[in-house]
């Protein structure tokens, strides 16, 4: 949000009183605030200036001008965050913010990892989370995990975005490398009733229905319902959506009081990495299925803020949130890639028969009819003669239910310290969750379109390894987290020098509690883990002029370990997630330590640059290690690892154009020397460890990002808008040590992905004054390229119409071959839509 002067001069004390009385709250990104004010240091305005007030933590308080801020603070309004251009947010900030980039390991548009100078917030269990995510502040991070589920965040309500980078305390646990501030919208700033619709390429459809409004007594409201469904591009990848929001408030001239809904229902199919070699084969296949993930979500939110006196400004609010996630994935048995497969014998036959079994071809068994290797999982099963071996296929299932609740309270006093202007940010909060997460897997053969049909023997602690070890992927766990924190922050004025100093103190417990293996011990995820820890940040700008600004600041932020983390952090008991954990040595929590600093300004005719640096290293990072097992693993500490690059943008416009470009040079690198689990990898030792040396580069972690847009107003009614996103390759994950050389037999692929750039056109027509016309193109050039990439044992070849490998009547398959598995970027895909306005 902006705010203008005006070329009226007024008194500092004059201006002061009717800021606070205007004041409204705001988060982050909310408008609000003596904003004329904090840009005018002399006490009088002399011209006309746009100032940004951007929120200095999640809660509603009066924030602070853009300038102000010792950080390159990024914005997106709500038309670029739920604009025609993206089907959600991860594709907004995808496109229009600098340092952002996306890897797709899941393949659906909304379970994508978002990274941001090399941190990430992820669907996905197993990845290293590093960036916070809020809604009208509330952390939206899920408590087992610290994941983010882009799905049941409510696109079509979203107001506005402000990315905060660095490791700002003031937004609490897990902003490592950032955070990401949203603001839904109400009926007081968002009034009219429009509906959307939409269809495209791959089956898409998509409703959007949003009416806002507000009366003379002060009362608004706000609703807003998406409903989304695709085929997806890939095979067997539908996707079905529904959103609902509601937000109903009261104001006057001195409060705000509002109470938000959120509900969203979902059914993603995320079939994930596929074999390169396959990928050439066949685009759009997959490895196996099915890969799906049911999420329902309710979030209660009642937030409001008082301006108790013309300096004093109170603000807070209780937030209570549920959510189930259950998923059900066809993965490959890694215990049967090196096994003999073979038709059953004669005296098999009879056995099976004897057994009860009658599913015989009338033919006879061949290759043909009878797929490897369903006849031995079948035999083995009912002769329970080591099924955890000869059946090639698995179904994990997983269910979880969280509860979250809590409260923030804050207040903002703004007023003269010492003869100098100073806004001082004082509060607390407490956020408590609990988790109940069931979890099971089930033995099966692959059928010839890769899907898991199970047979009745499940991973119980009945099966046995090759070791002799029990396979039970079981799981029943109860996990209580409590966070309790308080934060301050206070920038003082000094002529054209601004100073801020803030700090947070966090204390967590956590409290695992094994229903199936009570009291501790190995195996056991029993567990009671404290952590605490102070974060400081220090910053400063300079407004040398209105062309140009200085700014320079550093910070600290932590993760405390989740409940999965602690979990499945022994090496003894590697787990294969999303669906399983094993025991729990203790995990140390991270600490990020960034420094950042530039210059920005405004050019003559409103064009604004930027160029700045960071460093951000982190210690005691967590890392899920593989294990020497395709998919399995742990989480431990490593030592150190660093983030550190340059960032350039410009923005602006010129008569009908508008333009912006973003280049951030990244290095993402380990700073001490690991050993790591890598037994996909060629230079792996004969334990499957890979040797990491400081300087090794982070995996997925591309070293150079660029982007750009432009939009042309071709005539009043008609625009048209095109933008580019360019990447260099990234390491694989299980390439840490960037020793992987390929043979061609055993090991295939590179180890990493390939740089790729992708175009993407749209166009808006103005059919009437309240009727809007669009089409939307991505990939348009069709290019073919992958996000992300992992080395795995692979079970599967292009070899002949059934895509599997060539396991040999009798001989001996002990040699595994190891691939390169990808993440394909979507193919060209096109929709249209129309968009009509009531009032």
């Amino acid at each position: 949000m902006t705010f203008r002067t005006t070329a009226r001069p007024r008194p500092a004390a004059t201006l002061a009183a009717i800021a606070a009385a205007i004041a409204v709250p705001i988060g982050a990104g909310w408008p609000g605030g003596p904003a004329w004010a904090l840009d005018d240091p002399a006490g009088t305005t002399a011209a006309p200036h746009v100032v940004e007030i951007i929120g200095l933590t999640p809660l509603p308080g009066v924030g602070l001008a853009r300038e102000k801020i010792p950080a390159n603070v990024q914005t997106l309004d709500g038309a670029a965050a739920t604009g025609t251009d993206g089907a959600n947010l991860p594709d907004a900030l995808n496109r229009r913010l600098g340092s952002v980039f996306v890897n797709d390991i899941q393949g659906n548009p909304f379970q994508p990892d978002v990274s941001f100078r090399g941190f990430t917030a992820s669907p996905l269990l197993g990845t290293p989370q590093g960036l916070s995510v809020y809604l009208d502040g509330v952390r939206v991070n899920q408590p087992f995990g610290d994941v983010v589920s882009w799905d049941l965040i409510p696109r079509v309500a979203i107001g506005s975005v402000h990315l905060m980078p660095g490791s700002n305390p003031l937004f609490g646990l897990n902003t490592l490398g950032g955070a990401i501030a949203i603001r839904t919208k109400d009926g007081h700033r968002d009034p009219g009733t429009s509906v959307q619709l939409q269809a495209g390429r791959y089956g898409r459809k998509d409703v959007e229905v949003e009416h806002g409004g507000g009366n003379a007594r002060g009362w608004h409201w706000y609703v807003a319902g998406t409903g989304y469904r695709d085929d997806g591009w890939r095979d067997a990848s539908p996707s079905r959506l529904g959103q609902l929001f509601a937000k109903v408030g009261w104001q006057d001239g001195r409060s705000d009081i509002a109470l938000g809904v959120a509900y969203a229902r979902s059914k993603l199919t995320g079939n994930g990495l596929q074999d390169g070699r396959l990928l050439a084969r066949d685009y759009a296949s997959i490895y196996t299925s099915p890969d799906q993930t049911r999420n329902r979500s309710l979030l209660l939110n009642l937030s409001g803020s008082h301006q108790a006196t013309d300096d004093v400004q109170l603000s807070g609010n209780v937030y209570y949130r549920r959510i189930r996630t259950a998923t059900l994935n066809g993965d490959m048995n890694d215990d049967a890639f090196d096994q003999s497969v073979y038709q059953p014998g004669a005296a098999e036959r009879a056995a099976l028969a004897a057994a009860g079994y009658t599913g015989f071809p009338a033919s006879g068994a061949n290759a043909a009819n009878t797929p490897f290797p369903f006849w031995r999982c079948i035999a083995n099963v009912l002769l329970d003669d080591e099924p955890a071996e000869k059946c090639n296929g698995m179904l994990n299932r997983s269910d979880s239910r969280q509860q979250q609740y809590g409260a923030s309270a804050q207040a903002t006093w703004s007023g003269q310290l010492g003869g100098r202007r100073s806004q001082f940010v004082a509060g607390a909060a407490f956020d408590a969750s609990r988790v109940d997460f069931l979890q099971s897997a089930q033995f099966g053969y692959l059928n010839p379109d890769r899907s898991v049909t199970p047979v009745d023997f499940f991973a119980d602690g009945s099966a046995f390894d090759d070791d002799g070890v029990p396979i039970d992927a079981r799981v029943d766990l109860r996990g209580r987290t409590r966070t309790a924190s308080a934060f301050a922050s206070d920038t003082v004025s000094i002529g054209a020098l601004d100073l801020t100093l803030s700090g947070r103190y966090n204390r967590t417990t956590v409290h695992n509690r094994d229903r199936i293996q009570p009291g501790g011990g190995p195996g056991s995820l029993d567990g009671d883990h404290r952590f605490s820890r102070f974060n400081p940040a220090v910053g400063a700008t300079w407004a040398v002029s209105r062309a140009l600004n200085l700014y320079a600041g550093y910070n600290e932020g932590s993760r405390t370990p989740t409940a999965i983390e602690l979990g499945c952090a022994d090496p003894e008991n590697p787990c294969k997630l999303p669906n399983a954990m094993a025991g729990d040595p203790p995990l140390r929590q991270v600490v990020t330590k960034t420094w950042e600093g530039g210059l920005r300004g405004t050019l003559s005719g409103g064009t604004h640059w930027s160029a700045g640096v960071f460093r951000a290293d982190n210690v005691d990072d967590i890392l899920f290690v593989a294990d020497d097992a395709a998919g399995f693993g742990y989480f431990r500490n490593v030592g150190r690892t660093r983030r550190q690059g340059i960032e350039l943008g410009l923005d602006g416009h010129a008569a009908a154009l508008s333009f912006s470009a973003h280049y951030t040079y990244l290095d993402a690198t380990f700073r001490s020397g690991e050993l790591l689990g890598g037994a996909a990898n060629s230079s792996a030792d004969e334990d499957g460890n890979i040797a990491v040396r400081a300087g090794d580069r982070l995996p997925l972690v591309p070293r150079h990002v660029f982007k750009a847009r432009a939009d042309w107003q071709l005539t009043p009614a008609w625009s048209v808008e095109a933008g580019m996103l360019a990447l260099s390759g990234a390491t694989a994950r299980g390439n840490e040590n960037g020793g992987h050389q390929p043979d061609g037999i055993y090991y295939v692929g590179s180890g990493r992905t390939g740089g790729y750039a992708v175009f993407d056109l749209g166009t808006t027509y103005e059919a009437a004054p309240r009727l809007r016309l669009f089409a939307q193109v991505d990939n348009l050039f069709d290019r073919r390229y992958a996000t992300a990439a992992q080395l795995n044992a692979t079970g599967l070849t292009p070899e002949g119409n059934f895509i599997a490998r060539p396991f040999s009547a009798s001989g001996d398959n002990a040699t595994v071959v190891n691939a390169t598995f990808f993440a394909p970027g979507a193919p060209r895909t096109f929709r249209a839509g129309v968009r009509y306005a009531f009032r």
